[in-house]
């Protein structure tokens, strides 16, 4: 399956992380993933230099890798979650 690698995706994502109260910064950094996840402050960096794709591949990564309350999303959120876990690493 494929995904379109648009901004409005990478934002659709964003609020995904939103939903469940963390704060995306996106910032310069030495991230060996090209991403940082402070888990207690609920807080996600993400290297401001990466590309579009790469920064929608490092949301998906995030997404995939913290507990998603789906209580706290939207259909359309939902939606766009059983799209990601079709996608294979």
């Amino acid at each position: 399956m494929s995904l379109k690698i648009t901004k409005i995706f990478q934002l659709k994502l964003e609020n995904i992380l939103e939903s469940q109260e963390y704060k995306i910064r996106f910032e310069k950094g030495n991230f060996k993933s090209g991403y940082c996840i402070i888990k207690d402050k609920k807080v996600v960096i993400i290297n401001k230099y990466f590309s579009l794709e790469g920064k929608i591949n490092a949301l998906i990564e995030i997404i995939k890798s913290i507990k998603i309350s789906k209580k706290l999303c939207t259909k359309n959120d939902i939606i766009i979650l059983k799209k990601i876990d079709t996608i294979e690493n």
